[in-house]
C-alpha cells in the first residue's frame, strides 16, 4: 500500500465525503470489478457512521453492489479529472475492458475484499443497509463505513488541507454536461463573528 494511505478514525470517516465532492464508486463481486463516478453521495450518520450514494438501476456497478452487498467510495482528484469522466461515461456493459480502457488501477487493503482505485485521496469501505423501498424508487444505497482512509498529502489530523497541498489534489464536483470544477480557497470564519 502508498505510504502516504493512513487509516481514518471511523468517528471522523464522514469528514472525507461532508464537503460534497464527486466521488467514484467501486464494487466487486464473482470476480468482476468495476468504477463508476457519482455526483450524489453524502454522509448521513456518525455512530456508526454511514453514507447515502445514489446508483442508477442501468449501473453495472449497482449489479455488483447489489450482489455483494459491499462498495467502495472514494474521492477523487484533479488530476484524474478524464479519469472520473470516462468511468462515468462508459459501461462495463459495453466495454468488458472498461477499466483498463479508462487507465483505472485497482489497489487492495487488507482485510477487505473490495476493489480500490489508485490515486484518489480518500477510500470509505461500506457495507450495504437494505433498504429496498429507497434502493428500488429512489436508487438510494445506504453504506455503513466499516473501514477509512486518507492520503495524508491532503488530509490528516482529520482535516482537509487543499490550501497546503498541491492543487492537483483538490476534489472534483460535478456541475452537468461534463462540466466539473475543483476545491476552492480556504474562507475561515472570524471567532466572534455573527
Amino acid at each position: 500500500m502508498n505510504t502516504h494511505i493512513a487509516p481514518v478514525p471511523l468517528p471522523k470517516s464522514h469528514r472525507l465525503i461532508n464537503h460534497g465532492p464527486s466521488v467514484l464508486v467501486s464494487a466487486r463481486h464473482g470476480g468482476v470489478d468495476n468504477v463508476m463516478a457519482a455526483a450524489w453521495a453524502c454522509a448521513l450518520d456518525y455512530v456508526p457512521p454511514k453514507l447515502t450514494v445514489v446508483l442508477d438501476k442501468a449501473a453495472k456497478t449497482r449489479e455488483l453492489v447489489e450482489q455483494s452487498g459491499l462498495f467502495v467510495i472514494q474521492v477523487p482528484t484533479v488530476s484524474q479529472l478524464e479519469l472520473t469522466s470516462a468511468v462515468g461515461t462508459h459501461s462495463l456493459a459495453t466495454d468488458p475492458n472498461k477499466l483498463a480502457n479508462c487507465g483505472v488501477q485497482l489497489f487492495g487493503i487488507d482485510g477487505f475484499d473490495l476493489p480500490f482505485v489508485a490515486g484518489c485521496s480518500a477510500w470509505l469501505a461500506c457495507r450495504v443497509i437494505p433498504e429496498q423501498h429507497n434502493q428500488q424508487t429512489y436508487d438510494l444505497f445506504i453504506g455503513e463505513i466499516v473501514g477509512a482512509w486518507s492520503d495524508t498529502r491532503v488530509f490528516r489530523d482529520g482535516h482537509w488541507h487543499f490550501e497546503r497541498a498541491d492543487p492537483a489534489w483538490r476534489s472534483l464536483h460535478y456541475i452537468a454536461g461534463g462540466h466539473f470544477y475543483a476545491t476552492g480557497e480556504a474562507l475561515p470564519v472570524q471567532e466572534g463573528a455573527p
